[in-house]
């Protein structure tokens, strides 16, 4: 069975979107989910266990929000590097999440450019749509 939701980084970063994080902590065991909705008022996930970790983008936003991907990036990057599972995810699992799949691709140096980056989360998770001014936050925080 496919399921929604895909391994940025095998059995260790997973990304979807809202709908797909009761899942991916149920079937995965993921312990810290970065919700990247500005719009959020609790985690997608029931589960008491889980930490949740709110960054607020907005999914239509009008000027680039690097500082708060570069957050997003550190709390998922900091997350697997203290050898949690973990998750992230926006509502669709198609803009911010996009943009923070790419700048952690970055930054945990599994691709040299943001370009590589955003290739290589394409191959995982077609979908992935970043958006003109999220790019502009991307090369903020990696340069070109």
């Amino acid at each position: 069975m496919t399921k929604p939701y895909q391994a940025l980084v095998p059995d260790r970063i997973y990304f979807g979107g809202a709908q797909d994080v009761e899942q991916m902590v149920t079937d995965e065991g993921v312990k810290v989910v970065v919700d990247l909705r500005e719009e959020a008022e609790k985690c997608a996930s029931t589960a008491e266990h889980v930490q949740w970790v709110k960054i607020p983008l907005g999914d239509h936003a009008e000027e680039p929000e690097a500082d708060l991907f570069q957050l997003a990036i550190q709390e998922v990057v900091s997350a697997y590097r203290e050898g949690k599972k973990v998750a992230f995810h926006c509502g669709g699992g198609r803009g911010r999440t996009g943009t923070v799949a790419v700048g952690t691709l970055r930054e945990l140096g599994l691709a040299q450019t943001l370009e590589e980056a955003e290739l290589q989360a394409k191959a995982i998770r077609p979908s992935i749509n970043v958006k003109p001014l999220q790019w502009e936050s991307l090369r903020a925080i990696y340069g070109k």
